[in-house]
């Protein structure tokens, strides 16, 4: 086993041989939308989205299903059908599955897939001069709150499912095309040192550290990062981008339960300036699902990362860099 739970890493990854591994994961949650095709192809691109974190190419998925006693077997289908609508874009095939009688709805995938294990990227591993970057807008949980009340606007509710149905796989791809396997990282087996030594890390490639933003928020994966790697991490909150009407909805009052969890669990680890205002600190402790990549990489290799991702439609931003390890953890001006 090359990498387990010990630093709540995105997925696990076995190794078969010296150059093939496998990567699996598993999600699954209730719906965040009403209409259950869309919510389909939700579920599936989040449970995808753990393996190209990591590094790797989804080949097969088993669906986990829990559908009320009484429900419209139509609205299942629906279900179905969207997730594998998902599946066949990502080239996944869905081989099997397991259902069970629930009154509360649920939807998602156990993925399988396959990775060298010397290209595994990890959550942990950043570097103090690295920058930060991230791949998709915040406030699909915002949203989705307001939605839950009907406050969200059609534009908003557009932009977020865009944002949660969008493959992680372009990003992933083009972080591949500018790190060549050899001098890449190399995974840290369990057992050992989970972030490689500092004396080591001369040798982790340009990619120092991947995770994709997901129940934690920005500010979440973040902590994980950092306390991972033994850095801080410094952030710019105006350089994040936000999905139409998020700003809006957190002034509203739709902040989900798992914000406030999020803040109570980063307590003392955040630390914002005093002219960050209180909607932007809510946007970055917003749980998120299905969102983008964060990505610590060597400074000299950005530029060619944000070309890399824009070539592919992938409109991703610098939010802030990796710093030497002080308290807080993470700080936001």
């Amino acid at each position: 086993m090359l990498v387990g739970f010990e630093t709540s890493d995105d997925a696990g990854v076995y190794q078969l041989t010296e150059e093939l591994a496998l990567v699996q994961t598993v999600d699954f949650f209730t719906p965040i939308v009403d209409d259950p095709h869309l919510y389909g192809q939700i579920a599936a691109t989040n449970s995808l989205s753990d393996v190209y974190a990591m590094g790797g190419r989804p080949v097969s998925a088993l669906s986990i299903v829990a559908f009320p006693p009484n429900g419209d077997p139509a609205i299942l289908q629906q279900i179905i059908g969207g997730g594998h609508a998902k599946m066949a874009e990502a080239g996944c095939s869905v081989i099997g599955g397991h259902s069970i009688r629930d009154d509360d709805m649920k939807f998602g995938y156990a993925v399988t897939g396959l990775i060298n294990p010397k290209r595994v990227w990890r959550n942990v591993g950043a570097q103090p001069g690295d920058v930060l970057l991230l791949t998709k807008p915040l406030g699909t949980g915002i949203i989705s709150t307001a939605l839950k009340s009907g406050k969200a606007s059609e534009e908003s509710l557009a932009a977020s499912v865009a944002s949660m149905t969008r493959l992680n796989r372009d990003a992933a791809d083009a972080l591949h095309e500018i790190e060549p396997v050899v001098g890449a990282q190399h995974a840290v087996p369990v057992g050992g040192a989970s972030p490689a030594p500092t004396s080591d890390r001369q040798d982790r490639g340009v990619i120092h550290a991947v995770t994709d933003v997901t129940g934690f928020g920005l500010l979440g994966h973040a902590k994980e990062m950092a306390a991972g790697s033994g850095i801080s991490i410094e952030l710019d909150h105006l350089k994040v981008e936000p999905l139409p009407g998020a700003l809006e909805g957190a002034r509203a009052g739709f902040l989900a339960g798992g914000l406030k969890n999020n803040r109570e669990w980063l307590e003392g680890c955040v630390e914002f300036d005093a002219d960050v205002p209180e909607d932007y600190r809510h946007l970055l402790y917003d749980p998120q699902t299905s969102g983008g990549l964060l990505i610590a990489i060597a400074a000299s290799s950005a530029d060619a990362a944000l070309a890399a991702l824009a070539k592919r439609s992938v409109l991703a931003r610098v939010i802030g860099r990796v710093v030497e390890k002080r308290s807080p953890l993470i700080s936001i001006r």
